[in-house]
């Protein structure tokens, strides 16, 4: 995702996860969009849900699935 976006942290405005999710879609194009059904998204920590509510200071993060062994 990092790649993707060119940043690891970035403030996007949104309402709820999914409107966040969303306009950083809009932000970093098809590449980034492509990735985002791949993974898992938190707020603050916590999975959530496209219709949890954000303010300006939760943080909503995309993990990409990880492997190891």
């Amino acid at each position: 995702m990092r790649e993707a976006a060119g940043t690891g942290r970035t403030e996007v405005t949104g309402g709820t996860v999914g409107e966040v999710v969303a306009e950083a879609c809009n932000r970093y194009g098809s590449e980034f969009t492509l990735l985002v059904p791949t993974c898992r998204v938190w707020l603050n920590g916590d999975p959530a849900d496209e219709a949890d509510a954000v303010d300006l200071s939760d943080e909503v993060a995309l993990l990409p699935p990880v492997s190891g062994g």
